[in-house]
């Protein structure tokens, strides 16, 4: 008698290429990333490759499936959920304000290039996405060496019913960090979005891994 596909991601054949841009196996991009320079294609697996990279080293795994972040765009289960990205247009009215930026904390004083990252959980209450979006915050801005980008900024899609509360700590963390130019700054004290912040380590899961682990 055949068993059922493991939710635990052991089954490769639910799972897409990390070179392969399936668009319905994606999230729509959404108002975060509306009017700025979405990644398709190639741009768009070249980052997410750079991604799982980047969430490996600073450990962004989601506990529920007990799997690098990375992977949940790959996962044909879950077709509407994990990250798209864009190329903030600098002219924008929603653009980073350069006086925003200490010259200081950021390498050269000037955010030139600029990646927007919005995140969609498999569903509106998803407990860990407060956790997990500031986990990617953190581990991308933390490894910026590994990419182009000066500052990547980070928000949760607003079909998360504590989209908002996520976003304005999102947003207080971003601050602090051109402020500072330490991903670890805390900034304010809004913690109030039914998860807990990530550790001080930038870790983003608790629980061991499973051996079953692709990375």
């Amino acid at each position: 008698m055949p068993g059922f596909p493991s939710p635990f991601g052991a089954d490769d054949d639910l799972f897409d290429g990390y070179d392969e841009f399936v668009a319905e196996d994606l999230p729509r991009p959404g108002e975060f990333l509306d009017g700025h320079d979405v990644l398709a294609g190639a741009d768009h697996l070249a980052f997410h490759r750079l991604t799982r990279e980047c969430f490996e080293e600073r450990t962004v795994y989601d506990m529920t499936f007990d799997y690098n972040l990375a992977r949940l765009n790959l996962d044909t289960r879950h077709g509407d959920a994990g990250f798209r990205y864009a190329v903030e247009r600098a002219g924008a009215s929603d653009a980073v304000d350069p006086a925003q930026v200490d010259e200081d904390a950021v390498d050269g004083g000037e955010v030139d290039r600029v990646l927007r990252a919005e995140f969609t959980p498999t569903t509106a209450f998803c407990p860990q996405t407060h956790t997990l979006t500031i986990g990617a915050f953190r581990a991308w801005n933390g490894l910026s060496d590994r990419h182009e980008y000066d500052l990547v900024r980070v928000r949760a899609a607003p079909m998360h019913d504590q989209s908002e509360a996520v976003n304005d700590r999102l947003a207080e963390l971003e601050e602090s960090y051109l402020e500072t130019g330490d991903v670890e700054a805390e900034g304010g004290e809004s913690f109030g979005v039914g998860s807990n912040p990530t550790s001080g380590t930038g870790d983003a899961s608790a629980g061991g891994r499973s051996t079953d682990a692709p990375f």
